[in-house]
């Protein structure tokens, strides 16, 4: 197999973030193409890869497959000795439906707090909305936690799909320092510790591209 994972660029895309940590973790190569939001060329040069017009895509071979749970699921067919879902058939059905749920939900969170990997952390007011967002998904990662998590320090024990689809919310929680219990604090350190998070961190530095409105303190 020869992947290559088509990503927009690191500082602000969530979406891409979620496929390339999992990868990067379970040590599956690929090669990257980086495309810069907010261009001209943007939405041409993404549409060159996926029909979509979004990132990520995954290509391998004359097969792309896109969007970021899509891609972890064909990544879990495709590898199966990894654990990529949970083992455990409930942990797995668990797992699966908290990544759906951060897939498709927490939209007052998605636009108030953007993800942007460069920003230093400052607290911002949070709207009522947001606060139901931040409560909801700290309930679902200590229920995971108490219920599946007793074999490891993640969300289900080992890291697994279900942390690659959170660990977006993670930087959102930290560079908007909103206030967060300290089982959910020592969460979110432990998956910014990650081998793979600091690689697609340094790829974010070193970017140049900006974009004004997530940018905003």
């Amino acid at each position: 197999m020869s992947f290559t994972l088509v990503l927009a660029n690191k500082a602000y895309s969530s979406w891409s973030l979620r496929p390339f940590i999992l990868m990067r973790h379970f040590a599956i190569p690929f090669d990257e193409i980086v495309i810069g939001l907010g261009q001209e060329t943007t939405r041409t040069d993404i549409l060159n890869y996926s029909p979509s017009a979004r990132c990520p895509a995954l290509l391998d071979g004359d097969l792309t497959v896109w969007d970021s749970l899509a891609i972890i699921e064909y990544l879990a067919e495709q590898f199966p000795d990894l654990p990529i879902w949970p083992r455990e058939k409930a942990a797995r059905a668990v797992a699966r439906s908290l990544s759906a749920e951060m897939h498709s939900g927490f939209q007052a969170l998605r636009t108030h707090l953007p993800m942007n990997m460069r920003r230093a952390a400052k607290r911002r007011d949070l709207t009522p909305e947001v606060v139901a967002d931040v409560v909801r998904i700290e309930a679902a990662w200590s229920d995971a936690r108490e219920r599946f998590g007793t074999g490891g320090d993640f969300l289900f024990g080992g890291f697994c799909a279900a942390d690659a689809m959170f660990a977006p919310v993670v930087n959102r929680l930290h560079v908007y320092d909103v206030p967060v219990s300290a089982e959910s604090r020592a969460y979110m350190d432990l998956v910014m510790a990650l081998p793979a998070y600091q690689d697609w961190q340094k790829g974010a530095a070193a970017e140049s591209w900006r974009i004004a409105k997530y940018e905003v303190a």
